[in-house]
């Protein structure tokens, strides 16, 4: 049976009269990728600040690595990599020599940093740029590097927050890749994003989280089973009126289970209960309005649905 690596029970977090953490109980297990997701003011950047004893609880009892947590749990402390979203590095060191500072921290042994420093540059992608100070990198490679700085003592427990926000395509799949690489090692990972697809690609169990109290959580597949099943349909159609248009919407919005009909450009896009119910009729009001189509695509909720539907907000606002 997997141990649990963080066990919350009952934190609460408060500012004067306002509950930024109200009441939070969850497990997280030994070597998952844990998705902590929520609009923002949601109360995430609180709970990480509670779990790492940067901030002073009102209630509730924090244990990692079957341990209390506390400020002065330095024994935990020394297992745990943190990787904020702001960049803290040292701009008259180089690549090498903040990796270097950072890894010494907790890695005193020479020739035993050294491995840890060249296995956090290949897995963020800086072989290539150890010499050069952060001044000369760009915002992706920043990035990067910061990570390379918080993982490079190989903690057994790793905090990511918003690691890809802002960053090129190529340094986004380096990271994405390095994180990927660090739970086939045994890591354990709480990961904080606005990016959906991140974690669809990462995560095997996500906690979505509303003014400081969990709404939602599970596997993937579990947390989109509390959403009602809505589906979309999208339909190319290219050359159409603007008044068929407006006829076919009316037509389309009057049918039993859809929820919402639109057009963008020359896409219609059709939410309904169950798509597949209506697709058939849906089929019948084109041919109604002599209408021919180039495809038609049918989607189920996606992890952004179910978001919008609980929190009522996107997950970027």
């Amino acid at each position: 049976m997997t141990k649990n690596i963080i066990e919350v029970k009952n934190l609460t977090k408060k500012y004067k009269e306002n509950i930024a953490v109200d009441h939070l109980s969850f497990e997280v297990k030994e070597g998952e990728i844990l998705g902590l997701l929520g609009p923002n003011g949601c109360g995430k950047s609180t709970t990480i600040n509670c779990l790492l004893s940067l901030l002073t609880i009102n209630e509730g009892e924090i244990k990692i690595f079957d341990k209390k947590m506390t400020p002065n749990a330095y024994d935990i402390k020394q297992k745990i990599g943190v990787v904020f979203q702001d960049v803290a590095l040292f701009d008259e060191l180089t690549v090498i020599e903040n990796i270097d500072y950072f890894c010494g921290l907790y890695i005193k042994e020479k020739e035993k940093r050294k491995k840890c420093i060249e296995d956090a540059c290949k897995l963020v992608g800086l072989e290539d740029y150890k010499k050069y100070y952060p001044k000369q990198l760009s915002g992706g490679l920043l990035r990067r590097l910061n990570i390379a700085c918080g993982i490079a003592h190989k903690p057994s427990l790793i905090f990511f927050d918003e690691p890809t926000v802002a960053v090129d395509p190529q340094s986004r799949n380096h990271i994405l890749d390095g994180i990927k690489r660090l739970r086939e090692e045994g890591a354990t990972i709480i990961y904080t994003t606005h990016y959906m697809e991140e974690v669809e690609l990462l995560c095997d169990r996500i906690i979505i989280m509303d003014q400081g109290k969990i709404i939602a959580s599970g596997t993937m597949d579990e947390v989109k089973a509390l959403a009602h099943n809505h589906e979309k349909i999208s339909v190319q159609i290219m050359n159409l009126e603007e008044e068929t248009k407006e006829k076919l919407l009316k037509k389309i919005q009057k049918l039993q289970g859809v929820i919402a009909a639109s057009f963008e450009n020359h896409t219609l896009l059709i939410t309904a209960e169950n798509g597949t119910e209506i697709l058939e009729t849906l089929m019948d009001r084109l041919k109604d309005f002599n209408i021919s189509y180039q495809h038609i695509l049918m989607m189920p909720p996606t992890l952004n649905d179910v978001f919008l539907e609980l929190t009522g907000k996107e997950l970027r606002d």
